[in-house]
């Protein structure tokens, strides 16, 4: 505090970090990436270990026997699937009830914003069967979810058929403290909102649902499960949701620990944890399983069924079945097993998974890296910006210089409100536009041109990202004529701090996304001013630019799940991503396509104003 106190060794503070700012800024930049990437290197990494002492231990007898009359259900399931052309929802009805539970069903239906390409539909509609077993021994005040979104063709039967039989098997047992509901959802993620929404009696989405008939107690935990073959030979765990959301740590140990016990190869990014750490090519499989959660979580959107849970604090992940070219294989009775050993745990459950991390990264099943390990490698990223912005304040709070006559230069030392003002406005008029005009202008794009109303909306997307380039350049010199030294240095402060502000808030909620963003508009807000060179200042702020970040993500992702693709088809997988980011918002309220739209690409349109401040 001495330090900062006295006047002299403020100054000489002050001086020493302009002074050395612009090698301060390379060297925390470059350690902030050699932090990261040293996050999954073993030693500096964290081995899991439960923190609920409810499920401490795994000892308990798991009897499930019925592995081959789940796999029978299934193809009685996937016989009337084929019949009826869908959800057979008189069938699952009838056979609920057979197992004693008390059976429900939602019809619902949805007119998106435009058509979903991806999965061929536009006006959606379908039915939710859901069964209840209540709990024997408790007031039924609180719930476990097991669900099995009903897919497409021959996908997904065997998970229904083994809900199924799990049913008939709980149903059978009386140590249950909590309601258990059986869930068979349509239509995916669409079919799960709805019956979120019913449940919880709310309506974000402006989705239409029949109201729910019966309800159990406070949903604690739930998974959903997705099985398409009649063997597997890994179980595969899913926890990236909503908006980066991700489930308690907990949920991921106990089904570590399942599989441990009982003997499964279990996956997570469907990569197998290897043992060899210490050497090149472990260390590399690490970073590519950290870096596949880091860009699943950064994308915001929903990689399961799971993820909507998570919004109504419900510890909730997806299990996939993987069958592969492995040897190794585990049959419908384990993994009946390995469910019924989790379900039993959380059936003790006394409170809320709360005790674990609900902030973290892991490079395998058996490691993780906490909020304490990697918010370090944002915050040496967002020092740059700060001291950015104390190099920038120092200058403007440097007196003017004076003429012969001892006058102050008024045309330096003048800044108009209007010349910082207006490259403000005019960005943030571009990003409502860019958030507002894919959807609004589909009809009329379809009218004049020969596209779809999804390429319509891709389109008029990337058409008004291109043209804002074009539209606050320079437009302060429309209203207050030349832009002076000052002034951009004022604009610069004002979005260096801005940019800060936004990447923290960020990296609070979504780390992931956060530091991507930071990797690529830091450097931009630190080196960008109007006397660097135009052109080559000029590309590689574009290359740096929000777009071309998911554009290169887009090809990075395919990189490291060991599918890579062309260009022509990595960009229209690009446009693809585009399309679905903007249907993950208006369906389920993903935040990222209006966070970048509203905020980092105003914010980048600032500094692109800058450079060509005349």
């Amino acid at each position: 505090m001495g330090l900062l106190s006295d006047p002299n060794r403020r100054r000489a503070l002050i001086s020493l970090l302009t002074r050395l700012n612009a090698p301060i800024c390379v060297l925390c930049y470059f350690a902030a990436v050699c932090w990261f990437m040293g996050l999954s290197f073993e030693p500096f990494t964290l081995r899991t270990y439960m923190s609920e002492n409810a499920m401490g231990s795994t000892m308990v007898e798991e009897r499930f026997p019925a592995g081959e009359r789940a796999l029978a259900t299934a193809k009685e399931f996937g016989a009337h699937k084929k019949k009826v052309g869908g959800m057979p929802v008189d069938w699952l009805v009838k056979t609920m009830q057979a197992r004693g539970l008390e059976v429900f069903t939602q019809r619902f239906s949805r007119t998106l914003p435009f058509p979903d390409e991806n999965n061929e539909r536009y006006i959606v509609e379908g039915t939710n069967v859901y069964g209840i077993l209540r709990a024997p021994r408790a007031p039924r005040t609180e719930a476990l979810v097991l669900s099995a979104p009903c897919s497409p063709g021959d996908d997904n039967n065997q998970a229904v058929g083994l809900l199924l039989g799990l049913a008939h098997y709980f149903r059978n047992q009386v140590f249950w403290a909590k309601d258990i509901i059986f869930l068979v959802n349509e239509h995916d993620l669409i079919g799960m909102q709805a019956w979120l929404e019913g449940y919880h009696h709310t309506n974000t989405t402006g989705m239409d649902w029949s109201p729910l008939q019966g309800r159990g107690g406070s949903i604690q935990a739930a998974l959903s499960l997705e099985l398409s073959s009649d063997v597997v030979t890994s179980l595969d765990i899913v926890l990236e949701g909503l908006n980066g959301q991700l489930p308690n740590l907990d949920l991921a140990n106990l089904f570590y620990a399942f599989c441990q016990k009982i003997g499964v190869l279990c996956t997570i990014q469907g990569r197998i944890q290897r043992n060899d750490w210490d050497s090149v090519s472990g260390y590399s499989h690490a970073v590519q399983t950290m870096m596949l959660m880091v860009m699943k979580q950064a994308s915001g959107r929903s990689w399961g069924d799971h993820g909507l849970f998570l919004r109504y604090h419900i510890e909730a992940a997806t299990i996939k079945g993987i069958n592969s070219f492995r040897q190794y294989k585990t049959d419908a009775t384990t993994v009946g097993r390995l469910l019924e050993g989790m379900y039993r745990k959380l059936n003790n459950l006394l409170e809320r998974l709360h005790q674990s991390y609900f902030f973290y990264l892991m490079p395998s099943l058996s490691h993780f890296v906490s909020i304490g390990y990697y918010m370090p490698a944002f915050g040496l990223l967002a020092v740059i910006l700060l001291l950015r912005a104390l190099d920038l304040w120092v200058q403007l709070a440097t007196p003017p210089s004076r003429n012969e006559d001892g006058v102050a230069d008024i045309e330096q030392s003048s800044t108009g409100v209007l010349s910082v003002l207006t490259p403000l406005v005019i960005s943030h008029l571009t990003g409502a536009a860019l958030y507002m005009l894919p959807v609004r202008f589909q009809e009329m794009a379809v009218e004049h041109f020969q596209v779809s109303e999804t390429e319509a909306v891709v389109l008029t997307a990337i058409a008004v990202y291109t043209g804002g380039l074009a539209l606050p350049h320079n437009t302060h010199r429309l209203i207050s004529g030349e832009g002076t030294e000052q002034g951009w240095r004022v604009l610069k402060l004002v979005a260096v701090l801005y940019l800060a502000v936004l990447l923290g808030c960020t990296a609070l909620i979504n780390f992931s996304l956060g530091f991507i963003l930071a990797l690529t508009l830091v450097p931009v807000a630190s080196f960008v001013t109007p006397h660097v060179p135009k052109l080559l200042s000029a590309v590689v702020l574009v290359i740096l630019s929000p777009a071309f970040t998911l554009l290169f993500s887009v090809f990075i992702f395919q990189e490291l799940q060991e599918m890579p693709v062309s260009f022509q088809d990595g960009w229209m997988l690009y446009l693809s991503v585009i399309s679905q980011g903007i249907l993950d918002h208006y369906l389920y309220g993903s935040l990222v396509y209006p966070l970048i739209a509203l905020m980092v690409y105003p914010c980048w349109l600032l500094f692109w104003n800058i450079l060509f401040w005349k």
